[in-house]
This record gives C-alpha cells, structure tokens and sequence, in this order.
C-alpha cells in the first residue's frame, strides 16, 4: 500500500469534503481517504497495483474539483 497526500483545490464546505471523500473512495484499490477542508488536500491509500495517483487526481476533478497529483 502507498500513500499519497493530493492538493484539493474548489473545496468550500463540508459538503465538498464528502464529495471529494466518496468519489475516491469507490475507486478500485483505494482503501483510505480523508479530505481536509482547511489544509485543501487529500490524503489516500491505495494499492499501487490497481490504481495511480494521477488516476485519483482524474477522479476528483471530474467531481468538480482541482487536483494534481
């Protein structure tokens, strides 16, 4: 397992938190994610194997947020 902490950029509520946390967390091989509203980055863990960091960075924009991984 890996971690990685993802810049979160758009978030403004805790609604945004949830968003961000539920998106990722249906990913396959994704087995931790916690969004933090005030330090506006997500941190993940997940199985290198099944999943990239850049397709966790995909999976929160296309939620309607800013990422980069």
């Amino acid at each position: 397992m890996a971690n990685i902490v993802i810049p979160v950029a758009g978030m403004d509520c805790g609604g945004c938190v949830k968003a961000v946390e539920k998106a990722v967390g249906h990913l396959p091989g994704v087995s931790f994610v916690k969004a933090d509203l005030a330090a506006n980055n997500a941190t993940v863990e997940y199985d290198e194997a099944v999943v990239t960091p850049a397709a966790i960075a995909e999976t929160i924009t296309r939620a309607g947020f800013k990422a980069a991984a």
